[in-house]
């Protein structure tokens, strides 16, 4: 695959699952968003990264909906982060999101692996 066909697909497989991982790092506890991806990129073994320009914009997105919440904080020697929690909306979503996605690739799946004569 070339290098601009992995970029898009990248992209496109982003649109889909972004808010689901986000949802899913921030599940149990209050992250900023730095953090939130360098662990898709660590979790993800390198395969995904979200870049400040795409992730932002994704959380901002995710607040103005209710199922995340943000709060500013300053800590002494660093600079100040904005940390986001789930919501209880945003439970729920997360919730049918996962639901969703373990379906879809299950669906995928089925049809990807080779038939057995």
């Amino acid at each position: 695959m070339t290098n601009i066909n992995h970029r898009m697909l990248d992209r496109e497989l982003k649109k889909g699952s972004g808010e689901l991982m986000i949802l899913s790092l921030i599940e149990t506890r209050p992250r900023h968003g730095y953090e939130i991806s360098k662990l898709i990129e660590a979790r993800s073994d390198g395969a995904l990264s979200f870049h400040v320009a795409s992730l932002y914009p994704l959380l901002y997105r995710l607040e103005k909906r209710g199922w995340i919440e943000g709060r500013w904080v300053e800590k002494a020697g660093q600079r100040r982060r904005r940390y986001y929690k789930l919501t209880s909306d945003g439970r729920k979503v997360l919730a049918a999101q996962r639901s969703n996605w373990e379906s879809f690739v299950a669906a995928i799946h089925r049809v990807t692996r080779p038939e057995h004569a």
